[in-house]
């Protein structure tokens, strides 16, 4: 069983910062993608961060220029700054790794979700 674990979501005014930090029960062997995403009720999950193991970066246009993803390895673990928070950002935030682990093979998985409310 492989859980990731995020946490640093919460309760944020507008222009402030929030980092999200989403950690693996189990080191990846190799990964070929992670990745942070967000969802509201009644609304499908997006796509907010991408980092793939080449360490290209991809974001979506409602958050260049204000949100950060970082990977640390030694950690196992993935980042997303989020600096000028808009009530816009508000979601539950949700952790995804493309991996590969040895004896469970390559899958896809995601953590739990993390709440971020940002207040006006």
């Amino acid at each position: 069983q492989v859980q990731l674990v995020e946490s640093g979501g919460g309760l944020v005014q507008a222009g402030g910062s929030l980092r999200l930090s989403c950690g693996a029960s189990r080191r990846f062997f190799s990964i070929n993608a992670m990745g942070w995403y967000r969802q509201v009720p009644g609304k499908q999950r997006e796509m907010v961060a991408s980092l793939t193991s080449g360490g290209s970066t991809n974001y979506a246009d409602s958050v260049k220029g204000r949100f950060t993803i970082s990977r640390d390895n030694a950690k196992n673990t993935v980042y997303l700054q989020m600096n000028s928070l808009e009530p816009e950002d508000t979601a539950v935030y949700y952790c995804h790794v493309n991996g590969l682990i040895l004896g469970l093979g390559r899958n896809d998985y995601w953590g739990q979700g993390t709440q971020v409310t940002v207040s006006s």
